[in-house]
């Protein structure tokens, strides 16, 4: 009796574990909690979610493991060492989408501003070297309001740690950032350092000096979003590769990116079922593009009659519109797709389509994702601003990145290919695996006017009839230079297919590639034009 009386008493009485595990869990409601409703209402009313209703979107429901919740931060002065809320303003951690890990941190507005201190950039530093070490994809949603003055170097020596990890992890894991709100001054460089960039209209800006700064120095007067906002990104600067009108949205489709991207750079992207015919003909390209070289056509719906279920994902859509880039699936298998746009600028390369697609057929072949290029060109755009604006360097970037890339690469000619952009946009001769061509294509120095031009010159100056002696030998020079089958007789272009079929050609190439090895040279890199 006496001893069931005692152990009665002892079950009575809270143990110190058990106390100790009600003080941890106080502490946890306190750390997810935030700052409270009154910040939290501000956000909302700003038109933004939260850190953790962000990465509730972002992430499959459930699977977020957070990392230093309850991590503050140890500087003391100008108010700081009576204000020390848990997470210091940044939640970091991992997670999945669509079962794959992903590891992710998100700036809390609400904490400083979401301003970066030591303790808060150590905390990113922790989890970019976890992403890293565990060969994953890292995303960022930035919503911060920069360095936080109040621990003065401190801050500035975090973004710096913050940006050599970029770097190191560039072509290793896919890294995605996501603005969601300010970004401004040197925190800028992050993003610009990673793979993909997202920005939210209305909400979220990035510039190197606000519009105050830039009003005192130059006098010019503008708005933060006139200045750095998301259509200023995604249509002028290139800065940002996607923008949206809202954040819901934003998530989802960096979800979808996810699903085509490898995790790392030893694997593949993943392959997934495809119930759209591998043999299926396109018909309805013999009728999207015009035979006539001079007519234009949206090459968007090329695209989208050659791709699994006319679905893609095109990059940098609104910048230098006069090339698309887009990943998509072909018979399951993700291909990053490169082509030049006749609808604008009739398909030129100039400055912008120039660094555009070198930056993607460089992330393509870091992520062993095929390329594929559809060539519709008539050369580099002429003109004083493009020469002077270093034309030749930015081509260069195009030439020096497929001329670099070891992964599959398939090749194909629709109408015309001219002079220096044909060879830059994949030919066989800078290394292309196969080259193919519809029979309306053209290849050539340049047109056959311009040609005839200069190699009849004297002869069109003396004629009677100049023009219809220069009509007569532009027709002459194209029945013998520029037929369809001219290429394919010296062995550029290994065959002339029919357009209906293109689809089935190029899945049974990229099968035939899936093997493909090639090494570059032993070196410790290579010095691209810039």
């Amino acid at each position: 009796m006496v001893a069931t009386t005692a152990s009665a008493s002892v079950e009575a009485e809270p143990t110190p574990l058990g106390g100790r595990i009600a003080e941890l869990h106080e502490i946890r409601a306190r750390a997810l909690a935030g700052p409270g409703a009154k910040a939290t209402g501000a956000q909302h009313a700003k038109g933004k979610l939260t850190a953790r209703e962000r990465i509730g979107l972002l992430l499959d429901e459930g699977s977020f493991s957070e990392v230093e919740q309850l991590r503050r931060h140890r500087a003391t002065g100008f108010g700081l060492e009576d204000k020390k809320p848990y997470t210091d303003g940044v939640i970091t951690g991992w997670g999945t989408v669509e079962g794959r890990t992903v590891f992710v941190y998100a700036h809390d507005f609400r904490i400083f501003g979401g301003a970066l201190g030591e303790a808060h950039a150590t905390k990113i530093h922790k989890i970019m070297d976890m992403a890293l070490a565990a060969g994953a994809p890292l995303v960022s949603l930035n919503d911060g309001a920069g360095a936080r003055i109040q621990e003065g170097v401190s801050a500035l020596a975090g973004y710096g740690g913050i940006f050599r990890r970029n770097t190191k992890a560039s072509g290793v894991i896919p890294q995605i950032s996501v603005m969601l709100g300010p970004c401004a001054g040197g925190a800028a460089y992050s993003p610009a350092l990673t793979d993909f960039v997202f920005m939210v209209r209305d909400t979220s800006q990035m510039f190197i000096t606000g519009p105050d700064v830039v009003k005192a120095v130059t006098g010019e007067e503008i708005s933060q979003n006139g200045l750095g906002g998301a259509d200023v990104h995604a249509q002028t600067s290139g800065v940002a590769h996607f923008a949206y009108d809202d954040e819901e949205t934003c998530l989802a489709e960096v979800r979808y990116l996810l699903s085509m991207l490898p995790q790392n750079n030893r694997e593949s992207a993943p392959r997934v079922r495809c119930d759209d015919p591998a043999d299926r003909r396109g018909e309805t390209l013999l009728d999207l593009v015009p035979v006539d070289g001079s007519r234009p056509y949206d090459m968007a719906e090329v695209i989208g009659e050659i791709v699994d279920d006319g679905d893609y994902l095109e990059v940098h859509e609104r910048w230098a519109r006069n090339i698309v880039c887009a990943l998509a699936r072909l018979d399951g298998q993700v291909v990053g797709i490169v082509a030049n746009q006749p609808r604008s600028l009739a398909g030129v390369l100039d400055i912008g389509a120039s660094e555009k697609a070198a930056r993607f057929v460089q992330m393509c072949d870091a992520f062993n994702i095929p390329l594929v290029t559809l060539l519709d060109v008539p050369g580099f755009l002429p003109g004083v601003g493009q020469e002077h604006g270093g034309i030749i360097r930015h081509g260069a970037k195009l030439l020096y990145a497929y001329c670099n890339a070891t992964v599959p690469r398939i090749s194909l000619i629709l109408r015309k290919a001219y002079g220096g952009a044909y060879i830059v946009m994949d030919s066989q001769s800078i290394g292309a695996d196969l080259t193919y061509a519809w029979p309306t294509n053209e290849i050539a120095v340049m047109g056959a006017e311009g040609a005839a031009n200069v190699i009849f010159r004297r002869r069109i100056a003396e004629a009677e009839d100049p023009e219809a002696v220069r009509a007569h030998l532009v027709k002459e020079y194209r029945a013998e230079l520029m037929h369809p089958y001219y290429a394919a007789e010296r062995g550029l272009v290994d065959d002339v297919i029919d357009p209906a079929g293109t689809r089935e050609v190029l899945i049974r190439s990229l099968a035939m590639l899936r093997t493909k090895h090639a090494d570059l040279p032993s070196r410790k890199h290579g010095n691209p034009p810039q």
